[in-house]
C-alpha cells in the first residue's frame, strides 16, 4: 500500500483546530503482532486544552491523561464507557494537554482483519465509522498509549488532501461540556 511519509512533529504542534481540518485524507497506520491495517482519516474532533471544559486536561495530568500532554504528535489513547479505546493525536507544545481525536476512518488496507475484530460490522464502511469501532477495527489499545505517531507500531501518514467543499464543520458530538462548539470534522462526499 502506497501512501506519503509519517507527518512529522512540527505538523502536530499547532492550535488543535487547525491540526483537526488537516488530518482529513491523511492515513492512519496500526501494526499489531505483525499484523498492518491503515484507513484514511474522514471525522476528527479537536480539545483545546486546560480552558475547553470537554477536554481531559481540565482534570490536569493524572496517571489516565499522561500522554495527553506529552509531546506534539504523541498517540493518547484512553478507555471510555469500560468498553471502547480512543486513539488522539497530541497537538501543541509538551506539557499543555490538547488533542485530536480521530473519530472515523475510512479502511484502506487490511480490511480482512478489521472484519474479523468487528464481526458485527454489516458493511466494510461500518468497520471504523466512530472513534471505538475504528481502534477495535486496527487492534488499537492502551498500548499504544504514548507512542510517537512518526515511527512504529502507530503512524500517521501524509494523505490526498481534502478540499474545503467535501468538509462539514459541525458541533463535537458525544459529549456533554461545550458540545455546541464547532470542532468537528467531516469528510463528506458531494
Amino acid at each position: 500500500m502506497s501512501y506519503g511519509t509519517p507527518l512529522e512533529s512540527a505538523f502536530y504542534d499547532r492550535d488543535p483546530a487547525i491540526v483537526a481540518r488537516a488530518l482529513l485524507g491523511a492515513v492512519l497506520r496500526s501494526e499489531v503482532d505483525g499484523v498492518v491495517t491503515s484507513g484514511v482519516i474522514i471525522e476528527t474532533e479537536a480539545y483545546l486544552g486546560p480552558h475547553d471544559p470537554a477536554c481531559h486536561a481540565v482534570a490536569g495530568r493524572t496517571a489516565r491523561t499522561w500522554h495527553l500532554f506529552g509531546p506534539p504528535g504523541t498517540a493518547y489513547v484512553y478507555f471510555i464507557y469500560g468498553m471502547h479505546w480512543c486513539v488522539n493525536a497530541v497537538t501543541r507544545e509538551d506539557g499543555y494537554g490538547s488533542a485530536v481525536l480521530i473519530r472515523a476512518l475510512e479502511p484502506l488496507e487490511g480490511v480482512e482483519v478489521m472484519r474479523m475484530r468487528r464481526p458485527k460490522a454489516r458493511r466494510d464502511r461500518e468497520l471504523c465509522n466512530g472513534p471505538g469501532k475504528l481502534c477495535a477495527a486496527l487492534g488499537i489499545t492502551r498500548a499504544q498509549d504514548g507512542a510517537r505517531l512518526q515511527q512504529g507500531v502507530l503512524t500517521i501518514h501524509a494523505g490526498a488532501e481534502v478540499p474545503d467543499a467535501e468538509v462539514e464543520v459541525t458541533p463535537r458530538i458525544g459529549i456533554s461540556k461545550a458540545a455546541d462548539w464547532p470542532l468537528r470534522w467531516v469528510r463528506v462526499r458531494r
